[in-house]
């Protein structure tokens, strides 16, 4: 379907007059083009093919090229995110975007209604609440995230701050690896009341195996690049994560909080839904299935 005024207003029309029903108007709409700024091509419309804007990955962009991005994606009202943002990257998007919030350690930067839910509780932006959700939206969906160390902390908390941007209730389980096992023990009763578990390690990638054999929540597995040499920047924890003997884990890429917060999301919102949570079937701003932009 092309996008113009006149192809836009005969769907509107068609609705109207009952030619056509909201279901199949909605269909055409999640085909709708993109808007082409010269040296990006937006997808305005993957919200209604995936449940979350198109979501911004800074490396290898200017800081001018992001904040232009981000600024036309929040133009719909939509939460937008960009990520591995670093200092001046965030600060061009916060000129370009009052309001813009950065979790420095994240390296994320979020624009809209849940912005402020990027930073971990307690935390304060200029002109942002703190991380709670923002008055009224209630959380789809609970995801817990652990890291095995403070050393992998980077990465876990691009994975909370992302699954907290997508509407979930995210709890944040810092520093409880195989090498104490104690620690996490203490923090199991709290891993059953998750629709999903975000589980981060580097050095021997042992920690996800240990959590899938503890409880029967989903576990999504993000090797880090920790580690002495013989680690090999994270592939031995990636090919331990793969070999799992535990089951009901699922791995992403090294280094990938991002995929890994956004996976968990996805199915911390499914679970919701099956409760018959608030706000579970649609397909809106906090919803998490986003794809990255190249």
């Amino acid at each position: 379907m092309r996008m113009d005024r006149r192809a836009i207003e005969e769907l509107l029309r068609d609705v109207r007059d009952g030619r056509l029903d909201v279901a199949a108007a909605l269909q055409r709409l999640r085909d709708l083009p993109y808007e082409d700024m010269g040296f990006a091509r937006i997808d305005h419309h993957r919200a209604l093919r995936r449940g979350f804007p198109e979501v911004v990955f800074c490396p290898g962009k200017t800081p001018g090229q992001v904040a232009a991005i981000v600024a036309r994606l929040a133009q719909g009202g939509a939460t937008v995110l960009a990520t591995r943002a670093g200092e001046p990257v965030a600060a061009a998007v916060q000129r370009a975007c009052p309001g813009a919030v950065y979790n420095e350690v994240a390296r994320l930067v979020a624009v809209g209604p849940r912005a402020a839910a990027i930073l971990p509780p307690g935390a304060t932006a200029a002109g942002a609440p703190d991380g709670a959700a923002p008055a009224g939206a209630a959380p789809r969906g609970r995801v817990a995230v652990l890291s095995a160390g403070t050393a992998d902390q980077a990465v876990a908390e691009e994975a909370a701050a992302t699954a907290a941007a997508a509407g979930c209730d995210v709890e944040r389980l810092y520093d409880v690896g195989v090498s104490g096992l104690h620690r996490l023990l203490d923090v199991r009763p709290r891993l059953d009341r998750c629709d999903a578990l975000v589980v981060v390690a580097g050095m021997d990638g042992a920690l996800p195996s240990v959590v899938a054999g503890l409880t029967d929540r989903p576990v999504v597995a993000v090797p880090t690049s920790v580690g002495y040499g013989s680690s090999f920047g994270g592939l031995a924890a990636l090919l331990a994560m793969l070999n799992s003997c535990a089951s009901g884990v699922g791995v992403v890429n090294i280094d990938n909080g991002f995929g890994g917060g956004m996976l968990a999301a996805t199915i911390a919102r499914l679970a919701a839904g099956a409760r018959g949570a608030p706000g579970d079937t649609h397909h809106g701003d906090a919803d998490p299935a986003a794809n990255t932009s190249s």
